[in-house]
């Protein structure tokens, strides 16, 4: 049940995040948006805690802040694999162009996803 709640509020936030930011693009379908949450749930499980522990020194040097980087990276993988399984989900023009447009969505993106998933309950 609580996979449900957790992948309910990501869906949510992805949601609301989208709306404040045009360059990241769902294609405004809900069973886009659940599938969405699900990657980000799994991606957040398994690989941000590998992330985390190799990226320990870089986040402790810059007080944290390297976790936004964390993050933004994440929200491109995210987007990788939504569009290699055939899922509509655009950060700033990735897939499949990767740029600075899609780097700077993905880096103000992940601000907004922290902001509002703290406000949602993610």
């Amino acid at each position: 049940m609580g996979f449900l709640i957790r992948t309910a509020a990501t869906a949510i936030t992805f949601a609301i995040v989208a709306y404040l930011l045009p360059q990241i693009d769902y294609g405004d379908s809900i069973p886009t948006l659940i599938v969405v949450a699900i990657i980000a749930g799994l991606l957040n499980g398994f690989v941000k805690p590998i992330l985390g522990a190799f990226s320990l020194p870089l986040s402790m040097m810059t007080f944290g802040l390297f976790g936004i980087v964390i993050n933004a990276a994440m929200l491109l993988l995210i987007a990788f694999i939504a569009d290699v399984i055939g899922v509509t989900f655009v950060v700033g023009g990735f897939p499949p162009e990767l740029g600075l447009s899609a780097i700077t969505s993905a880096l103000i993106g992940a601000v907004l996803i922290s902001v509002v998933g703290a406000i949602v309950g993610m």
